[in-house]
């Protein structure tokens, strides 16, 4: 006989099931419709993060997930808190991160009256997460809050949206913790890696490139000991960066925006590709022209851990269905016999990527963002963690900024703007020993700068470094492209950024000349404070290899 349980509230054992998933942080914008939640949350030990917008929650969450492995989580109320944090839903889905989002509902007697704040929320966070449900019994709480961690975890990981009814919050049930989510790592078979040694037997220009989630600091290690060991290139996939370090000899460069054209066509050149983890989306295919659709004439070799990617968008010569974490040790178990000619290309790869980029090029105006990138790479320690989000600025980092070790780029895969601040409050929570940096657009910034308000509440000493050009410079880019001359919505007055970060509590600083920068960071580390460093950048400094006015020129010659 078991001994009856004691009851609890359906909140209480909501909080108990994150506790048993050794759950330390949640982030939240509070709300009403789940006051019991937040009730629980006070004894619980858990870290409770307070944001100023859902959409920064949720990209707060969606950083965790994605650094960690393991579920974040984040807490919205109903209605308009969701539809808020939806953009930080749809970063961990095209990034395959792992997250959990508790969204706030009605009354289950108030449904289909469209009440106060009412959503279907099935229908509405459906198409953008792997499972979306609604809590109706409190006695089910502990299996739906363990299937969730499950869900967002296996094969291609994910996020979750679980609504919570504010009634059955507040009903007590007697169902017992589940015990923690262990996530199931896929293995590959024998022989799909029999027929891979076979494969890579006959390759003599090979290139492995690495991507997705999936990975462990371990798994990267030895992907970087086979890969030397053998001499085989490898080149990571958009915003991947941290899955292979740049100075390795192996190193063969970035798959992603504004790529080395040298890489590209070593890419299109290689008679075998093998893709771990990632699932070559459009960027790193260049808009899918790297190999032919649906069926590429280079051999394709495609290793992901969820099942409904392999042949999803290319037919690969051989799928195998595995996670990195056991793939990567698969396939040091192989015994292949290294080519001289795959050392041969990863030499010459390598070489091609130290000259894209060892020095920054001219651009004009007072700040070169190229030598700003340049000296943050020689001047910062291995483990600071730079966060950023989306625009034309990002493609400075991507070419000039070296990342080290793994995890040290927060960054969002799906190119959502607004995601740098809030990823770095996010950073400096979870690893406060560790310097964290925030690399923004002023466009950018200002989606969700906001959240500068929580790095002083919690006194985050976060540097945030804002590249002011007065405009949405990507569409702007584009629009010069398409419409040469006809400016059109991308114009933007902006404040003084550093008085910003003063008004709030911080630390601030401007920059006009690039010789000026040094200074002003180790100004802003030595605050102790928040800081924004901004840095006034030319409107005509679109990208590290031109500027707008060649576009707009070569736009108009071309008519």
């Amino acid at each position: 006989m078991h001994a009856p349980l004691q009851t609890r509230t359906a909140a209480e054992a909501l909080v108990a099931q994150l506790v048993a998933n050794d759950l330390r942080h949640v982030f939240c914008v509070p709300g009403e419709s789940y006051l019991a939640v937040l009730d629980a949350l006070v004894d619980s030990g858990i870290t409770v993060t307070v944001c100023r917008h859902e959409g920064g929650a949720a990209m707060m969450a969606e950083a965790v997930g994605k650094v960690t492995g393991r579920p974040g989580v984040c807490f919205v109320t109903r209605g308009p808190g969701a539809t808020n944090a939806s953009a930080g839903v749809h970063v961990a889905q095209q990034d395959s991160t792992p997250m959990i989002l508790f969204v706030g509902q009605i009354e289950r007697a108030f449904r289909e009256r469209e009440a106060f704040q009412e959503m279907d929320y099935r229908a509405v966070f459906g198409s953008m997460t792997k499972w979306t449900t609604e809590l109706d019994d409190p006695d089910r709480t502990p299996e739906i809050v363990s299937r969730a961690f499950y869900t967002a975890t296996a094969g291609r990981p994910g996020p979750v949206v679980i609504a919570l009814p504010k009634d059955v919050l507040k009903e007590r049930c007697s169902a017992p913790d589940v015990p923690a989510c262990s996530p199931v790592e896929t293995a590959p078979g024998a022989e799909e890696m029999a027929e891979l040694a076979g494969l890579l037997a006959e390759a003599e220009r090979p290139l492995f490139v690495v991507g997705g989630s999936r990975w462990t600091e371990a798994t990267r290690a030895e992907m970087h000991d086979l890969a030397e060991a053998w001499g085989l290139p490898v080149a990571n996939s958009y915003r991947r960066a941290t899955l292979f370090d740049p100075l390795s000899p192996a190193f063969a460069g970035d798959l992603g925006l504004g790529p080395n054209p040298k890489l590209i066509a070593r890419a299109k050149a290689a008679d075998l590709i093998v893709l771990v983890g990632g699932r070559l989306g459009e960027i790193p295919s260049q808009g899918y022209t790297l190999l032919d659709l649906p069926s590429p004439q280079t051999k394709l070799v495609h290793v992901h851990p969820g099942a409904e990617e392999l042949g999803r968008v290319y037919r690969p010569t051989l799928a195998i269905h595995a996670a990195p974490t056991r793939f990567v040790p698969a396939l040091a178990r192989l015994g292949v016999a290294p080519k001289p000619s795959w050392r041969a290309e990863a030499e010459a790869a390598h070489a091609d990527y130290l000259a894209w980029s060892g020095t920054a090029t001219p651009q004009p105006g007072g700040v070169n963002l190229g030598d700003v990138m340049i000296w943050l790479r020689e001047n910062l320690p291995d483990d600071t963690i730079l966060c950023n989000g989306a625009g034309n600025y990002a493609s400075w980092i991507h070419r000039f900024y070296r990342f080290r070790r793994y995890m040290t780029h927060v960054a969002p895969a799906s190119a959502s703007m607004g995601y740098g601040m809030p990823a770095a409050v996010a950073m400096k929570r979870l690893y406060p020993d560790r310097p964290v940096i925030s690399v923004n657009g002023d466009g950018d910034f200002l989606m969700s700068g906001q959240e500068f308000a929580a790095a002083v509440q919690y006194r985050l000493p976060i540097v945030v470094v804002i590249a002011d050009n007065g405009q949405y410079g990507t569409i702007r880019m584009h629009q010069e492209r398409d419409y040469p001359g006809r400016v059109s919505a991308t114009e933007l007055v902006n404040p003084d950024f550093a008085a910003y970060a003063r008004a709030f509590g911080g630390f601030g600083a401007t920059v006009e000349r690039t010789e000026d920068f040094p200074a002003a960071f180790r100004a802003a580390e030595a605050s102790g404070l928040p800081a924004i460093v901004h840095l006034k950048i030319s409107p005509d400094a679109i990208l590290p290899g031109t500027t707008l006015t060649a576009i707009r020129d070569k736009a108009l010659a071309s008519r």
